[in-house]
């Protein structure tokens, strides 16, 4: 830009100059506005997934684009990105099978054509177009720049990836996902796929290869189908013809093979089978030959397939020979021989290996019939005809001796594409006048000689060269445990080898086939099988090279008539399916609720074409809801529905006419559209719904009874303000506006009053959809701050309130029937309680004395306090809080004197038979009942004796903090009501568990006996209630309303007059949906975790104690088959001595158990999992020498003499192993001094008088007893690692309770035969699941491979 100076010398612009730049600053105040209003549009984030290869079908594509794009700009950012050629390919909606393309040039915004702004996810998929996979731009075309583009495209660019080419040739096969979309369209190859059903690729294998086999083919369609004979669904060779006439004419990519599978009489099961290709090949095979009897393909199978061989004896001294004819459908070929470290190099040395001789000398003589001895012979096998079709099945698959493993052998083995079988030929049977003695083994040995056959049973002698041609080869990728089938085939149209892997076909190439051969690059050694490919070849078949037998394929107008007829009933059905499915693509699915007025609300899927109006989808959603009746078609309609927001959205007022497809959007195909069918009186007029309004529910509130309204319905907008929405409420309500607060629930338990007048409802949080409490009096409740008012802790306390089960006791102290007759009497203090007289009074009306004495005294505080505070309202006597306070003396002597008057009354009721002791102090003291005695018998009557004990009294409804408990008038509904002022918790945290009770104290109560329960009472409410059981003895329940941040201590307060007994003398356990029980312990936790109807139980039993530990017992039995038993449940004490311990526990064995066991001959020891750890001492201390946590577990072992451990030792179990007999010894402890390896051998040389030179130790593996089977002890473990202390790698014993195995060094393993080894193998494998140890041979129980002839196997009654 040009300047000049100015009069004081400042630069300044040229006039000229200055009007251009004015204008470039318009220009570009212009272009930014243009921006910040494309910003400012609704964006739609469109991901989109190439499904049109198996490559790239886990790849997605990204784009968040402007809601007006179109959809033809969407086809071009699609193509810039994916690297595609734009009018290649379609894009259609995702996440259904029904796929409906979208238009290439439609001008339509992508808003408008059903797309979801906002941040919605937007599922397309790219498929193919016309049965032709994309096009893929060249280099030329650009590269995928991405201008026009936002920041949230520019991710990374996602091209086509290498087409699959090559399928199935290298590496190991992965099995990708395939969509319903990739098989409708014929792959480009003319070829058509098999879908696997789930593990059917072997049978795809097979029934590929023998449809590209000419002479099968050929000869199944000249075979005609009887349909007056046979059920066409059973008929295996019709549904063979019907599925080569698909895969010869059908325009998809793949079809189903279910329609063959169930001629094989096979259900759904047999989908998750995978077999043997060539076991299903025999199988196939003779399945056919017995449906085609009596047909001209009776003997087909035999023909083309069937070659005979001669299995041979001759004796070396006189040349005499016996043999027999065998006849053979395909070769099985030895990969490896038995025990040789390499494998053939290819088919023809296998094939030389089968036909070799072996010599039958020394123990194997053979018994010459000339010579009338046992003489030296030559056995083998020899070819006397070689089928048409050559199978040759390389036997991968082996058993592995050593290891007792199946494996697989991917040793390399080549084979000819060209294959002479001439050098395998018997030829010296036309010369061999020493032949006398000759059977056929398929003619019952009636000795059929191969002098008198005729020429065409040698149909195949050296001179007539039998070549023999490579066409299919049926590959394995995997492991003998499982693995992937596909076939190598090729054409004998063109010479061309395609792959035929389940879905997909392509073409391949020589290499291709040849990396099929297996093994590796290296030398073939012993080992290289497990370092080779596991993609090798499985099944060759080849076909005979003879130009007057080799037939080709029939040509459509060379079928015979039947076959015509198939394939125009085949083509009308897939053109049937193809128009159904065009159907189905415009058929809007619909999710349809409708609330019925006799019903409910009622949930169906409805499905319209896009071409129906919204008045004849009405009628279809007034059928299907069944309201003929109820109410007339002119008093329904369909609205616009958001079920997750419980939102009416928009009504279709004047749009009855329209088309669903317009109305909707786009055809909605994946019942993500939800419809509600609405109803009303003849009096009444539907009220319009708009798009821009929300929903808002409206519980009225009566702070009188204290009670919540079911909620109405009203629609407002987001603009209104409050006074314009409080009105709105009161023509719904009839309530008055002046006087309403209305209060908005935004989210669980937010509560804001709205105040503003003139503040809109966007402004305040409202959104679709709304809940809202109203009140309208005139109380005084409106003067107070809203976190002080009755309607808040109203709210506050519906909010946060739960309805729980809760399960008494069977036979509890008090009985719900007496509480409730007391309860009725309390207001006058000179009734007597029934049965309160005498010392003959039960435990029952002495606790319901108490309890009454104690609300009466809790009545007369709470009128004490009242006139102090006459100030506050008496209409929330419920909800005042309590501020804790100071107990007077005269009130606290008065408790104690009831308390006091309490014990002794029990005691003497009882009379003194419990013999439980009433010192708080005494924490020994010993229990009648357990926590296993309560599991193991949940119909329990007895009570603790603990639960008459001095504790009770003063925990029944007094708190020592805070003074007793205000009850709620209400008594006779059982409700102790109470709330605080929490004032949104007043920034104050909920208590939780103490570092102390983390570490295992779950006790509520302090040093001295006393209540830790928080002194503000939660809402707490219980009424009786029945079960819904019909018996007599069903247990009583109590329905409980109770505010869920309520802690378990005071829950378990709240609960004392109902069980009958204090707190402590009571558990609860929470029920779980699989009637699971499980205790709660932390008792300064919150009821949070629970909701609505869930279920709890109470059970009898002393509640912990602070410094006390539930602890569960196992009898450790090392030499039993289970060395791991329950005993009982028992409670250990912080300071208690290992001793003391032992004490308790023995007398408790002693009553629960029937043990009577010396104090002396037991120990106690450390339980990890199932293994026996650190001995405890007598005189070690809980919590000082041995830390205790929760649920602790110990094991109690019975030895044979006094302990003899001392602190410093170390304590291991040893067991021997002896190879000659094959059995391991008994366990047998031995104490060390130091953690020296030579004194641990040392030890075991004493024991077991085994030279030290020939010891040999192992650690044990796994867990206690480090159970291993006898066939693996010998080889598996680690035997004499090379350390010289025991608490180093790899040994690392450290603590009491490891596991040593030994043996003699110079003893010998047992010799077994194979018949030994395998039944030796099955008793381990059974004894070791019975353990519940690790088998490490556990061999895949495999179905057997089966066609039904009669349609479907036979059900057998016993099986389950």
């Amino acid at each position: 830009m040009e300047m000049v100076p100015n009069e004081e010398n400042q630069f300044v612009p040229q006039e000229g100059v200055f009007r251009r730049c004015r204008q470039n600053m318009f220009d570009e105040i212009k272009r930014i506005s243009q921006i910040q209003n494309a910003a400012e549009e609704p964006r739609v984030l469109c991901i989109i997934q190439d499904i049109t290869s198996a490559k790239t079908i886990n790849e997605r594509l990204t784009l968040n684009l402007p809601a007006s794009t179109s959809l033809s700009k969407l086809y071009e950012d699609v193509a810039h990105k994916a690297g595609y050629v734009k009018d290649t390919f379609d894009l259609a909606w995702g996440n259904t099978p029904d796929m409906a393309p979208l238009d290439h040039s439609s001008e339509a915004t992508l808003s408008d054509s059903g797309f979801e702004p906002g941040g919605k996810k937007n599922f397309l998929q790219l498929t193919d177009k016309d049965g032709e996979q994309p096009q893929i731009a060249s280099d030329e075309s650009g590269t995928a720049d991405s201008s026009g583009l936002d920041d949230s495209s520019q991710e990374r660019f996602i091209g086509p990836l290498p087409r699959d080419s090559a399928a199935g040739s290298s590496g190991d096969y992965s099995s990708p996902s395939y969509s319903y979309s990739s098989i409708l369209n014929k792959s480009e190859t003319g070829y058509v796929g098999l879908v696997n059903q789930a593990m059917t690729c072997y049978l795809n294998s097979l029934l590929q290869t023998l449809f590209m086999t000419p002479e099968f083919r050929n000869a199944l369609y000249n075979w005609e189908f009887e349909e007056t004979e046979e059920d066409p669904v059973t008929s295996i060779p019709h549904q063979l013809q019907r599925l080569f006439v698909l895969l010869q004419t059908s325009k998809k990519r793949a079809i189903e093979t279910t329609d063959v599978t169930r001629s094989f009489g096979w259900d759904s099961s047999e989908a998750w089978q995978q077999h043997d290709v060539q076991e299903l090949c025999r199988v196939m095979f003779d399945a056919l030959e017995q449906k085609w009897k009596q047909t001209e393909q009776a003997d087909l199978i035999n023909q083309l397939y069937q070659g005979k061989l001669k299995d041979y004896v001759r004796c070396l001294e006189c040349g005499y020979e016996s043999w027999r004819i065998d006849t053979y459908l395909d070769i099985p070929l030895v990969i490896r021989p038995f025990g040789a470290s390499q494998a053939y190099g290819s088919v023809e040395e296998a094939l030389q290996a089968f036909i070799q001789p072996e010599t039958l000398d020394g123990p194997n003589q053979y018994f010459c019939e000339r010579c009338k001895k046992k003489c030296d012979a030559r056995k083998g096998l020899r070819f006397l005809h070689f089928p048409y079709l050559l199978t040759l099945q390389l036997k991968r698959f082996d058993f592995d001796y050593t290891t007792m493993h199946r494996i697989k052998l991917n040793d390399r083995m080549t084979f000819p594409e060209e294959l002479d079988m001439s050098p395998f030929i018997d030829v010296e049977d036309e010369k061999s006048p020493q032949t006398e003695s000759c059977t056929d083994s398929g003619a019952e040995n009636e000795g059929i000689c191969l002098d008198s056959t005729g020429s065409t049973d040698r149909a195949l002698k050296p001179k007539s060269l039998p070549i023999f041609e490579l066409f299919s080869v049926m590959v394995h990728s995997g492991s003998a445990a499982g693995g992937h089938y596909y076939a190598c085939i090729k054409s004998f149209s063109d010479g061309q080898w395609y792959s035929f892997n389940d879905q997909h076909v392509s073409k391949i190439t020589q290499d291709d086939i040849r990396k099929t051969y297996g093994g590796s690059s290296g030398t073939r050694g012993y080992y290289s099988s497990a370092f080779a490919s596991s993609t090798n070849a499985y099944m060759l078949i080849y076909r005979l090279k003879d130009p007057s037998r080799n037939a080709k394929y029939l040509a459509g107008e060379e079928f015979p008539e039947h076959i015509k007829s198939l394939v125009q009933k085949e083509k009308e059905s897939e053109e049937q399916e193809k128009r159904q499915r065009e159907i189905e693509r415009n058929t809007c699915k619909i999710k349809l609720f409708c609330m019925h007025p006799v019903k409910m609300m009622m949930e169906s899927k409805l499905e319209v074409h896009k071409d129906k109006t919204l008045r004849e989808a009405t009628e279809m959603a007034y059928k299907m809801m069944e309201l003929e009746g109820v109410a007339s078609l002119d008093c329904c309609r369909l609205v616009k529905y958001d079920e997750f927001h419980e939102y009416l959205e928009r009504s279709y007022e004047g749009e009855e006419d329209t088309p669903m497809g317009l109305l909707l959007g786009g055809v909605k195909s994946s019942y993500m559209f939800d419809l509600l069918l609405e109803s009303r009186k003849p009096e009444q007029v539907f009220q319009p719904y708009k798009p821009g309004e929300v929903m808002v529910k409206v519980h009225v509130v009566d702070l009188k009874s204290e009670t919540i309204a079911t909620p109405i319905s009203v629609r407002a907008y987001l603009n209104q303000t409050i006074t314009e929405f409080k009105q709105l409420i009161a023509q719904a309500t009839a309530l008055s506006s002046e006087s309403m607060r209305v209060v908005l629930e935004r989210c669980y338990n937010d509560l804001r009053l709205l105040y503003v007048p003139n503040k809109t409802l966007k402004a305040e949080g409202f959104f679709r959809s709304n809940k809202v409490f109203v009140e309208s009096s005139e109380s005084a409740d409106h003067q107070v701050a809203f976190t002080e008012s009755l309607l808040w802790k109203l709210l506050d306390r519906h909010g946060n309130t739960i309805r729980l089960l809760v399960l008494l006791p069977e036979q509890s102290p008090g009985s719900l029937a007496n509480r409730t007759l007391g309860q009725k009497v309390v207001g006058d203090s000179d009734v007597p309680l029934e049965g309160a007289t005498g010392n003959s009074q039960s435990v029952e009306a002495i606790l319901e004395e108490s309890t009454e004495k104690l609300k009466n005294l809790s009545l007369q505080q709470q009128q004490a306090s009242s006139t102090s505070d006459s100030q506050k309202s008496s209409d929330a006597s419920d909800f005042e809080p309590i501020e804790s306070p100071t107990r007077e003396a005269d009130s606290s002597l008065c408790v104690a004197a009831d308390n006091r008057e309490l014990e002794n009354r029990i005691g003497a009721a009882a009379g003194g038979s419990s013999g439980a002791s009433s010192d708080p102090e005494n924490h020994f003291a010993c229990e009648e009942r357990s926590d296993s005695e309560v599991n193991n018998d949940r119909s329990t009557s007895s009570v603790d004796s603990d639960i008459l004990s001095s504790s009770h009294s003063s925990d029944t409804l007094c708190n020592a903090d805070s003074g007793p408990i205000q009850l709620a008038n209400g008594l006779d509904s059982h409700s102790i009501t109470s709330s605080r002022r929490s004032k949104a918790h007043e920034g104050k945290k909920e208590t939780w568990d103490t570092a102390e009770e983390d570490s295992g104290t779950d006790s509520e109560y302090d040093d001295n006996g006393k209540s830790k329960a928080e002194a503000q009472y939660l809402y707490f409410k219980a009424e009786p209630c029945s079960q819904d059981d019909s018996s007599s003895n069903a247990q009583k329940c109590l329905v409980v309303h109770v505010d869920k941040r309520i802690t378990l201590a005071a829950f378990k307060l709240n609960l004392e007059p109902y069980v009958g007994v204090a707190a402590t003398q009571f558990k609860v356990f929470r029920v779980y949906a699989n009637n699971q029980e499980f205790e709660s312990v932390r008792l300064n936790e919150t009821l949070s975790s629970f909701s609505d109807d869930n279920k709890i139980t109470i059970r009898l039993g002393r509640a912990l104690k602070k410094g006390e530990y539930r602890v569960k017992v196992y009898q450790l039995l090392v030499n039993e088959a289970e060395p791991c038993k329950f005993l009982v449940d028992t409670v250990f004490a912080k300071g208690m001595t290992v001793r003391q311990s032992k004490v308790e526990l023995l007398l408790q064995m002693k009553e629960q158990c029937k043990l009577d066991l010396n104090i002396d001959s037991v120990r106690l020891r450390k339980k990890t999992w199932k293994n026996p750890g650190t001995v405890f001492l007598d005189y070690h201390v809980y919590e000082e020498d041995i830390s205790i946590s929760s649920n602790w577990e110990v094991f109690l072992e019975v030895l044979n003499e006094p302990e003899k451990k001392s602190m410093s030792q170390l304590a291991v179990l040893t067991r021997r192993w002896s190879p000659a007999t094959m059995k391991l010894g008994p366990f047998q402890e031995v104490i060390l001094e130091s953690s020296s390896v030579e004194e641990l051998k040392e030890k075991l040389s004493e024991i077991s008088n085994i030279p030290l030179e020939n010891l040999d130790f192992a650690k044990g593996r796994g867990t206690f007893p480090c159970d291993i089977s006898v066939l693996e002890i010998h080889q598996d473990l680690d035997w004499n690692p090379k350390v010289l202390t025991l608490n180093v790698w790899p040994l690392y014993i450290c603590d009491d309770g490891a596991v040593v195995f030994y043996r003699d060094s110079t003893e010998d393993p047992m010799e077994l035969s194979d018949e030994e080894r395998s039944e030796l193998m099955k008793k381990e494998s059974s004894r070791l699941l019975k353990t519940g140890h690790r088998v490490s041979y556990s061999p895949r129980k495999e179905k057997a491979l089966k066609i039904y002839l009669d349609g479907g196997p036979a059900k057998d009654l016993g099986q389950d």
